[in-house]
């Protein structure tokens, strides 16, 4: 079995066009039934606003598949530690056995949800991105915007968070990187009415965007609402939309904004709700014109997973990485 540090992962992976056509690739073959796919086994300790999520996908004709452990405590910020950690196993298709252990400290996770969020973009936002808004300033604040620069040319950004030291700490870092400028935005709603594409990032449990703020051409992407409670969308906002999708429809029914829009009555298990995998094959249409209001609810699916892990696998052992574990 080989062992690979995160170190070595961060040398081989990143968020760029492979990770896209990866994860696109990999709703793709959920869309077209080659995937089996298990429902979300999470474990809650409420105590110390934490959570680890279990999930998992073997992909028809794949060696391998990946069971994957995520964790997000979200009282660690103030620790000065990261939210999110958790690694990978990955399995043999053939024998059940495991080939190699990916200790990544939720690093790939990071990587297929920012790409999931490209993806995302490529089939909903409007043609022409001046502004791009996000809520939040933790790890998915930087990847969902550094995987949209990889799909829409952005002129400057927009970033809310609860905790100017951090916001600052974001504008001071993603400046530099993005090569635009990153303004502070005094409220949500600041951040919705003045981009072009919207990107949730938070564990909210109560809703921050508001149907109220909605305007023609304006895509969201929420993509921090992977557990029954979480909610950073309010339901009217799914019923005033032009557009919707996700990941997975059997999730977002049981973890994502959908499921508080269904319980609010929003929205039916028979709405016109479009897979991205579908996008992907053109069996269901995206943004068809510039006014348009589209929406994605992201929940991470296991699939993405395995698509990541087993990439990374092969780029490691191509690259002469890792270490053998004689059990």
């Amino acid at each position: 079995m080989y062992i690979f540090s995160e170190k070595e992962l961060r040398q081989v992976v990143h968020v760029n066009k492979t990770a896209l056509e990866l994860v696109e690739e990999g709703f793709q073959k959920l869309e077209q039934g080659e995937v089996t796919m298990p429902p979300v086994l999470r474990v809650d300790i409420p105590e110390n606003n934490g959570e680890v999520d279990v999930k998992t996908a073997y992909v028809k004709g794949k060696d391998l598949f990946a069971l994957k452990m995520s964790s997000g405590f979200f009282n660690n910020a103030d620790k000065g530690l990261p939210s999110l950690s958790g690694m990978m196993l990955l399995l043999s298709t053939q024998t059940g056995f495991t080939e190699a252990l990916l200790q990544d400290n939720g690093y790939l996770t990071d990587v297929r949800t920012a790409a999931a969020g490209g993806v995302a973009a490529d089939h909903l936002a409007p043609a022409s991105v001046i502004t791009a808004g996000v809520i939040g300033t933790g790890t998915q604040a930087r990847y969902q915007i550094r995987a949209l620069q990889l799909v829409r040319k952005l002129d400057q950004v927009l970033v809310y968070g609860r905790k100017p030291e951090r916001v600052q700490q974001y504008i001071s870092e993603m400046e530099h990187e993005l090569g635009v400028p990153v303004k502070a935005a005094g409220s949500p709603e600041e951040v919705v009415r003045n981009s072009d594409v919207v990107i949730t990032t938070t564990p909210a449990k109560q809703p921050i965007i508001q149907k109220e703020w909605l305007h023609p051409g304006l895509h969201i992407t929420a993509m921090g609402s992977d557990a029954e409670e979480k909610n950073e969308v309010a339901p009217g906002v799914l019923q005033a939309v032009d557009v919707l999708a996700c990941d997975s429809k059997a999730q977002v029914f049981k973890l994502g904004e959908h499921h508080h829009a269904l319980e609010a009555g929003t929205i039916k298990e028979s709405s016109d709700i479009r897979e991205l995998g579908a996008l992907s094959l053109g069996r269901a249409s995206g943004r068809t014109s510039d006014a348009e209001v589209t929406f994605c609810d992201l929940t991470g699916t296991g699939v993405q997973d395995t698509a990541i892990a087993v990439h990374a696998y092969q780029s490691l052992l191509d690259a002469g990485k890792g270490t053998t574990f004689e059990g």
